[in-house]
Parts: C-alpha cells; structure tokens; sequence
C-alpha cells in the first residue's frame, strides 16, 4: 500500500496511481471524513448536479406512490 508523508503545513501528496485511477488532475478538491481511528478522502465530483443525474434510476417513483396513496385515501373518504 503506497504511503504519503504529512509535511510541515499539514498537506499530503496523494500518490499518482490513485490520482491515475480517480481520474483527478491538479486543483481537484476532496473531501475530508473523518472515520474515528481514520481519514477518507473522497474526491468532489466537479458538477455535482450533473453527475448526480440518473443516481435512482429505475427505482420506484415516490411521487407516484404518494399520487396512489392519495387516490386510496380520496376513495374510503
């Protein structure tokens, strides 16, 4: 597992082969996390919006499930 060195203001390099692999070039941000016993860094997606498009998918609609809810409660009234 590649190592990183803390330097004296705190900053870390992060090694080439994970910056490579997440795709992150020179002023990406991260995220910082803290674990308990441990730090994750997770990189920023650079349009958050955009890149959160489609996340769900094929999941049911909620809004349809509320419209249905809706109807059954109209229909017992």
């Amino acid at each position: 597992m590649p190592g990183a060195k803390v330097s004296t203001k705190g900053q870390i390099v992060l090694p080439v082969e994970f910056r490579r692999r997440l795709g992150m070039e020179p002023g990406s941000t991260v995220e910082v996390v803290d674990a308990g016993s441990h730090l994750v860094i997770v990189p920023r997606p650079e349009e958050p919006v955009r890149e959160s498009r489609g996340l769900f998918a094929g999941e049911d609609s909620l809004t349809e499930a509320l419209l249905e809810e809706r109807r059954a409660e109209r229909s017992r009234e």
